[in-house]
């Protein structure tokens, strides 16, 4: 099973929000929600919008968001 993750950090390297889903097609739609609802501002401070998988549900953040 994949398991794809959208995560926005802030420059802290802290996770500010995190939505999970089984859906490649509705992943990649959110990742770029998540770019583009960044500020030039808040990219330049180091905010970034980050798009990864993982294999299982225990290894997704407890504070997720999940979709599928």
């Amino acid at each position: 099973m994949t398991i794809w993750l959208n995560e926005q950090i802030d420059p802290c390297g802290i996770l500010q929000a995190c939505i999970a889903c089984c859906s490649e097609s509705q992943a990649q739609e959110c990742h770029e929600s998540f770019e583009s609802n960044l500020t030039d501002g808040q990219k330049a401070s180091g905010w970034m919008a980050r798009i990864r998988t993982v294999s299982s549900w225990d290894e997704v953040p407890a504070s997720a968001l999940k979709l599928c």
